[in-house]
Order: structure tokens, then sequence, then C-alpha cells
């Protein structure tokens, strides 16, 4: 039984054990993981999204920096 704020789950015998929001489906797929399906599908990244990725990943940007990096460089003007 997941409790009021979904940031803890209580378990009984024969209940798995969930975190997060219930009901919401779903995984995440890693950066690696992303690159080998995306070869399967035809797409590489160009190697300025490459650079892109490998600089964020120095840097220590988070997830919201990093978006903010690919939206800088994709605005016109």
């Amino acid at each position: 039984m997941i409790n009021s704020n979904n940031a803890k789950a209580k378990t009984t015998a024969g209940q798995k054990q969930q975190t997060g929001k219930a009901g919401k489906g779903g995984f995440v797929v890693g950066r690696a993981s992303f690159a080998k399906i995306s070869a399967v599908e035809g797409i590489r990244l160009k190697p300025a999204m490459t650079k892109r990725a490998a600089e964020a990943a120095a840097k220590g940007l988070s997830p919201e920096e990093y978006r903010r990096t690919i939206l800088r460089s994709y605005r016109k003007g």
C-alpha cells in the first residue's frame, strides 16, 4: 500500500514494494541503450550533439540545465 505522499511504500506478505507515483508506467533508457536503439532505427547523433552531451557530462549538468543547453543551441536569433 502506498502512503499519501507517494514517497515510500508499505508492503505485506506477497506484495512488491513500489516507490514513486502509482499508476505511472514506463522506464528510463540510458544514453548507451538509447544509442543502440537509435542505431537500429538508422538514427545517428551529429558530431555537435555528441560534443554537447560530453561537455554536459563533464560539467555535471543537471537534466534541467542540459535541456536548457540544448534549447539554446537550437534557438534562432
